[in-house]
């Protein structure tokens, strides 16, 4: 395995963890405690990740970045993250790990698909299907019926999400030198 699989796959594990420890912390700055989480800012790195990975690998190296990942990121939320005597906590767990997977691997399969249009197409498009999915299934799983105002949230989250997929196209355009097509 090549220093670069892994240092992509920690990272993708890293991304998860933190963006799974920062979603329960609603922004409390101009009143967007209702619609925003710090975890919006965070995980459309994951996205860039699966992204560089399937440019310079393929989508079969890329899906298990991402397996490598969720591993990592749900193992290290088990045990640093999640309060078992609190039900949110376990269902954040829960909701992570379904809609990572789920978007992540729908990603690859977009990327993949589009790989061959202009460098910013498969990205973008790609990023932005995953995150939409990925935020309705994770709100939905993690605060449906607690109390928490989930469809707010994830509006106000993939709202960022999408404004984070955009800039991320600078780092994905930069590091296309690095990482060669296959």
């Amino acid at each position: 395995m090549s220093k670069l699989f892994l240092l992509l796959s920690f990272i993708m594990g890293v991304v998860v963890l933190a963006s799974n420890y920062l979603v329960q912390f609603p922004i409390h700055y101009y009143g967007l405690e209702e619609i925003l989480t710090y975890g919006a800012f965070s995980y459309p790195v994951a996205f860039l990740i699966t992204d560089l990975a399937n440019r310079s690998y393929g989508k079969a190296v890329a899906r298990q970045i991402v397996y490598i990942g969720f591993a990592i990121g749900v193992t290290f939320t088990l045990i640093f993250s999640t309060n078992f005597a609190d039900m949110i906590s376990v269902r954040i767990a829960i909701g992570s790990g379904t809609a990572f997977l789920v978007a992540q691997l729908l990603d690859v399969k977009i990327f993949d698909n589009l790989r061959k249009k202009e460098w910013f197409i498969a990205p973008l498009t790609s990023s932005i299907i995953g995150s939409t999915v990925d935020t309705f299934l994770f709100f939905s799983i993690s605060f449906y019926a607690t109390g928490v105002p989930w469809l707010t949230l994830s509006l106000g989250d993939l709202s960022v999400k999408i404004l984070v997929a955009l800039m991320m196209l600078i780092p994905f355009r930069l590091l296309l030198k690095t990482f060669k097509p296959v």
